[in-house]
């Protein structure tokens, strides 16, 4: 059976669709492997013969519009008694699913990867939408659902297009399943397994589901990742070329060239184009916003305490598997390296403990909701919540980095330290209090320090670092249902 844990409210939409008496088109898009055609067969399953699935060809270098149209015509004859033999065009592939459809009355179509089946024919959006508009549109009980992994091919095409305006009755973006799910991939093992050592996979897989139902519970961190990563035959070791070749296609150098100058630090676009030897063009602008409406890019704003607006921000890496592979695999792959006898665990890796603070910022930084709610931090008082950084002005006492800075409508600053430590000392308290010190602020607002971290506190300084901070979070405490 499929699973679709943490995907809670998008089946509460879906099924919310079911009540309507007229049809209803959606759109789900994200990463590569997050799970986007698992909702729709998972929801479509439910409706029996009634759920019709075609799938768009993953694109290879001579792909032809044919051979999209032949592969739409198999897999429908697969489910339909089909009066074609062959298509010629897209009017016709839709005249012909159409045709099936008048007697049915309650029905899903889901179109996955629908960017690959329509990439090679200019006019398949145009197409369509007269399919919506002269025959789905008025259908008593019809869901059709739009998935693609090439998410800038469905905003451009769809949510953007004037076909579509108006049309669209829910857009899911998938993201990273919640923290909470994480026990779930453990199942009888998760008492077992410390939450480090599951947050050393995490560093690697992120919380994409896929990712996570390749692991071997009973296999260390070191051996599943040695196993997914660095051996050939690895369900990881090939799929970053996957990902930007299937879904930048001729553009996949460029892309990747933006991703590795940010494998170490996050960036402004003005650096990224020096970096790349560039002019800051549109052009470039919008291969980030391309990296970012994919899913694996952040724009994080910097908002100075007391202010909504901001005039700085800077990209960030926030996929953990593709920082990983970009570090650690890619340059691998040239020398056939593994784990050795003396490589034995990512604590061996070079700049590994780097890397794995990053990693664990993603983390937080990736489930903000669920951090929020377990500090206690009501979402409708938080008016900003983003990475800081401040440089250093002859008004100001110097530069600093904030992990995370939370304002609300109290007029509070918290001042966020994300710390991945086997053990976590006093040093953490004079580290924050530098911040502190340093950081801008009105003097009407209040500043508390927190600590978001995983790990074990230094038993001789737990009672200094309890009193220090405002609020303390274990992040482990939210790798199972609460």
């Amino acid at each position: 059976m499929d699973k679709v844990w943490g995907r809670e409210q998008e089946l509460e939409k879906l099924q919310m669709l079911q009540k309507k008496s007229k049809s209803s088109l959606v759109v789900i898009r994200g990463r590569r492997r997050i799970g986007k055609s698992t909702l729709a067969r998972h929801f479509g399953k439910k409706f029996g013969h009634h759920f019709i699935e075609i799938s768009g060809l993953a694109p290879t270098p001579k792909q032809t519009n044919q051979e999209q149209l032949d592969e739409f015509l198999y897999q429908l004859k697969k489910q339909l008694p089909t009066r074609r033999d062959k298509l010629s065009d897209w009017r016709e592939a839709f005249d012909e699913l159409y045709f099936h459809l008048k007697k049915r009355r309650r029905v899903v179509i889901l179109f996955d990867e629908v960017s690959w089946m329509g990439g090679l024919e200019p006019n398949f959006a145009g197409q369509l939408k007269n399919l919506w508009d002269l025959h789905l549109k008025d259908h008593p009980s019809l869901i059709f659902i739009l998935c693609g992994s090439v998410s800038t091919w469905i905003q451009d095409n769809i949510l953007n297009s004037t076909h579509f305006v108006g049309r669209v009755s829910a857009d899911f973006v998938l993201g990273e399943l919640p923290l909470r799910t994480v026990a779930k991939f453990w199942g009888p093992w998760d008492n077992k397994v410390s939450d480090l050592e599951k947050l050393r996979l995490l560093s690697v897989t992120g919380l994409v589901p896929k990712y996570l139902e390749e692991i071997q519970v009973s296999q260390s961190a070191n051996e599943n990742i040695n196993r997914l990563c660095f051996q050939s035959d690895g369900f990881l070791h090939n799929e970053f070329d996957k990902i930007f070749n299937d879904v930048f296609d001729r553009r996949a150098k460029t892309f990747k060239k933006i991703i590795h100058h940010l494998v170490s630090q996050n960036l402004t676009a003005a650096k990224i184009a020096n970096k790349l030897n560039l002019e800051l063009s549109s052009s470039l602008i919008e291969y980030l916003e391309n990296l970012e409406i994919s899913g694996f890019l952040n724009r994080d704003y910097s908002f100075p305490i007391g202010q909504e607006k901001s005039k700085t921000s800077a990209f960030r890496i926030k996929d953990n598997y593709l920082r990983f592979a970009l570090k650690y695999l890619e340059p691998r792959k040239v020398s056939g390296k593994g784990f050795t006898s003396k490589t034995s665990g990512l604590e061996q890796l070079p700049q590994w403990l780097t890397i794995s603070g990053l990693q664990f910022e993603n983390t937080v930084l990736n489930h903000l909701d669920e951090i929020l709610e377990k500090l206690n931090i009501p979402i409708s008082q938080v008016l900003t919540a983003s990475p800081h950084r401040q440089a250093a002005k002859t008004r100001n006492r110097g530069a600093c980095q904030v992990d995370l800075l939370i304002q609300t409508a109290e007029k509070t600053a918290y001042v966020c330290e994300i710390k991945l430590r086997n053990e976590i000392n006093r040093q953490v308290i004079r580290e924050v209090e530098k911040k502190i010190h340093v950081l801008e602020r009105p003097r009407n607002w209040s500043v508390r320090p927190v600590l978001i971290y995983e790990g074990h506190i230094s038993t001789n300084d737990q009672v200094e670092i309890g009193q220090y901070f405002a609020k303390t979070l274990k992040i482990g405490d939210l790798l199972r249902e609460p």
